[in-house]
């Protein structure tokens, strides 16, 4: 049987409190509005996004999906997601209001049209990794809109049948798709999905119930993805043969530790052995060539970097986090190589920001 783990907050959760909060969002905000030519420099990734970019207006009640390869509902459907959480960052910057209106636009479309997935493909599955991918980014834009007040004091104006709407959407991706991402068995990147998925929705939903499942599939599987000497074989290897697969399961890793850590639970980080940190160690031992997988893996272990290495060095800040940070360089859209599986900008939201608040 699973292990259960107790690691519930014990005074509510803080809002916004998925993957960034309101002091690091100030923080960013106050140092690039400043004129901080590196902050600047990151945020311009942002502003790459949202001007390269418009909502699809694509909002359907059936999104169809494959794995593999990207369906045009799929990019419909997760880069709505990730812009929706860029002009979200855009407008905590700057305050402006119509950022604000089109996140909420996005938000309200697919919450109010979307029923479901359609699967196109071998994998009869793909679809519960698809919404694991998806929500938790929906969820940080939305966490933001709901809850953060810029600068100027003008907050978004989130209503309550907004989020009525936006939670029913949630619950719908979560009781029907992420809940079973683990069905598979893969033990591998889409354990760690779903476990990421579902703390982000449980905080927002003020939900201790799907928070404390998400943390509980994330230290079930963080032992078993990667290995005590922080290899990763069965992302790199097999099925995969690839240098993304692994970067999927840290950056899910690193996503969910940063964000319990937000509500004053730091253990994610330290389970089994500091064994997120040893899979980190791993990556810096790929990327120097001193260890080889069982295989003979596509890509290069350099480049892309993926974003979750932001969020674990702003915790770990170890020589090897420093060195694999060092070497976070997205295409100009702030993405990982065109990547749209997880919410990017970690070089403008947690890089270089304090850990102190």
């Amino acid at each position: 049987m699973p292990k259960t783990f107790a690691s519930v907050p014990t005074s509510g959760f803080v809002h916004p409190g998925i993957v960034n909060t309101k002091e690091t969002l100030d923080y960013i905000a106050q140092q690039a509005n400043s004129g901080d030519a590196n902050r600047l420099a990151a945020y311009q990734y942002v502003l790459n996004y949202c001007n390269n970019h418009s909502p699809s207006g694509q909002y359907k009640a059936t999104v169809n999906v494959a794995g593999g390869v990207s369906t045009p509902d799929e990019a419909a459907f997760k880069g709505d997601a990730l812009l929706s959480y860029a002009l979200a960052l855009r407008w905590a910057k700057t305050g402006t209001g119509s950022y604000a209106t089109t996140v909420k636009q996005i938000l309200d479309g697919w919450a109010n049209a979307f029923r479901g997935f359609s699967v196109s493909g071998s994998n009869p599955y793909q679809a519960y990794l698809e919404a694991s991918w998806a929500a938790p980014t929906f969820v940080a834009a939305a966490e933001i809109i709901k809850y953060y007040v810029p600068a100027n004091g003008q907050g978004a104006g989130w209503t309550s049948a907004e989020n009525t709407q936006f939670c029913t959407f949630l619950n719908r991706m979560k009781d029907n798709y992420i809940n079973h991402a683990t069905d598979p068995e893969y033990n591998n990147n889409w354990n760690v999905s779903e476990g990421w998925a579902k703390i982000a929705i449980g905080i927002f939903e003020d939900s201790q119930t799907v928070y404390q499942n998400g943390i509980t599939v994330i230290k079930n599987v963080l032992p078993i993805v990667i290995a005590s000497d922080g290899s990763m074989d069965g992302e790199i290897c097999g099925y995969h043969n690839d240098y993304v697969h692994f970067q999927y399961t840290l950056t899910g890793l690193s996503y969910a530790a940063n964000t319990c850590g937000i509500q004053g639970d730091l253990s994610i980080y330290s389970a089994s052995n500091s064994r997120l940190l040893t899979g980190y160690n791993y990556h810096y031992k790929l990327m120097h060539g001193t260890v080889s997988p069982p295989c003979s893996p596509r890509g290069n272990p350099s480049n892309p970097i993926w974003p979750g290495i932001n969020v674990a060095d702003r915790h770990y800040n170890t020589a090897e986090t420093n060195y694999i940070a060092n070497h976070y360089v997205p295409d100009t859209n702030g993405l990982p190589g065109g990547d749209v599986g997880f919410l990017c900008w970690t070089n403008y939201t947690h890089h270089n920001v304090p850990t102190n608040f």
